[in-house]
């Protein structure tokens, strides 16, 4: 069970509040629309959901990385590539010399309409992150649904033919590994070590980068775990690897994030829990206020231990 509040936690540590160390990300959730209902989901995404960035916050995002010293835009979701602004999203800010970063779930390239992704993201030399919670076809399938692992190893496929992950500093990809259940994520380099092994001798797959990110007890999870009545030894577990080494590191002191409807939040996680930036930071991407941000008190709750466990999971 989980005895002392994260926002507790770093104060004893830290000797006060966490605070940002400038802004250089800009994080855009662009809707919770995915063409999957993953188990682990924290945005709780899948097909019927409907919430959509519109054109007009859009634009905002875009005149806020355009007017702003931010040279990373990254784009999640739900699956961002079904946004119907992602598109031009992209090559307005690839135009203007900004990084991309796309999160994808790779499947979604055999959509009616997305089957052109990979090539899109080649043109425009865009940074591709995609989830791939394991190498082997019954971990992904039991989290993700029957027949997406074979999609993901074709997505994957194809990436590699237009030459991502095949050394090319201008086509990086990064795969995501998640804990099949409420487990702490493996150190990254041995898991990373056994990817590039495993993906290679049986599939001819080659990738930049592993990342392993820790389940957070939010969305789709949570639910899971309060229907198993396992949330709070969940918690306790994640408080118990705390480890203070990762908080010079979590994405929210660099990073801030922009929910689909404007509002701006310290990360994704705490935009899928209704968690605002501090009040005196600005709030919504119409009334962006870079200084601000830059020094902001974060605000934190108890699901942040999660990007602290073990080795992290920013």
């Amino acid at each position: 069970m989980l005895t002392v509040p994260f926002k507790e936690k770093v104060p004893s540590i830290n000797g006060g509040p966490l605070r940002a160390e400038g802004v250089d990300t800009l994080q855009v959730n662009l809707g919770y629309r995915c063409n999957l209902a993953c188990k682990h989901c924290h945005v709780s995404a899948g097909p019927a959901r409907t919430e959509s960035m519109d054109r007009k916050t859009a634009e905002g995002v875009l005149r806020v990385v355009l007017e702003n010293p931010l040279g990373t835009l990254d784009l999640t979701g739900g699956a961002p590539e079904m946004n119907p602004h992602f598109r031009w999203l992209v090559g307005e800010a690839r135009r203007a010399g900004r990084h991309v970063i796309a999160r994808t779930n790779l499947s979604v390239f055999f959509e009616p309409g997305f089957e052109d992704t990979p090539r899109f993201f080649r043109d425009h030399e865009v940074e591709v992150v995609a989830s791939l919670p394991y190498y082997l076809e019954d971990g992904v399938d039991r989290v993700r649904g029957r027949g997406t692992f074979a999609k993901c190893i074709a997505g994957l496929r194809q990436l590699n033919e237009l030459g991502y992950g095949n050394g090319s500093p201008e086509l990086t990809l990064g795969l995501v590994y998640n804990p099949p259940g409420a487990f702490i994520a493996p150190g990254q380099g041995d898991l990373e070590e056994t990817y590039r092994r495993e993906l290679g001798s049986r599939h001819g797959i080659s990738f930049t980068r592993l990342f392993t990110f820790t389940n957070m007890p939010i969305g789709r999870f949570r639910n899971f775990l309060d229907r198993t009545g396992g949330l709070g030894q969940y918690l306790g577990k994640l408080a118990c690897a705390f480890n203070p080494q990762t908080l010079d590191g979590v994405m929210c002191r660099r990073l801030v994030s922009v929910r689909w409807d404007g509002t701006i939040h310290d990360c994704d996680f705490n935009q899928l829990i209704g968690l605002a930036v501090t009040p005196e930071a600005s709030r919504h991407i119409a009334s962006f206020d870079y200084e601000a941000l830059a020094c902001r008190e974060i605000a934190v709750d108890d699901h942040c231990y999660g990007c602290t466990a073990g080795q992290g999971s920013s």
